[in-house]
């Protein structure tokens, strides 16, 4: 995996600038360019957020040249979503996967006729 971070040192400026921390969990924004995706992160981390950018992996894509970038960053969820609008990008919101409760299953057959007798 291609991964490149960059993180700022000290204090969160941009965090207390916005009133917001990003205490939501981290934020995904999807770029198909390169460039976008580190102009991205660039422009987060000067506004005093953590961001790294990553290759996202597509399931059924084959071509490694066709797989878009990913931007993970703290910052608000608001903050990012203008930013992805200006660089035609989209946010990429993990849904909670329900915990499966087991299920209830018998121990043995279920008997559907009377027994013979």
């Amino acid at each position: 995996m291609n991964r490149v971070n960059l993180v700022l040192q000290g204090p969160r400026p941009g965090a207390d600038r916005y009133g917001l921390s990003g205490e939501d969990g981290p934020v995904r924004a999807i770029f198909f360019e390169e460039d976008d995706a580190r102009q991205v992160v660039g422009r987060l981390v000067r506004d005093g957020f953590e961001a790294s950018v990553e290759r996202e992996r597509l399931s059924g894509e084959d071509d490694d040249e066709g797989h878009p970038w990913a931007v993970v960053t703290d910052a608000p969820d608001v903050m990012v979503e203008l930013i992805v609008d200006e660089f035609d990008g989209w946010l990429d919101f993990e849904t909670p996967q329900p915990s499966a409760q087991p299920l209830d299953l018998p121990a043995a057959p279920k008997r559907i006729k009377k027994p013979l007798g």
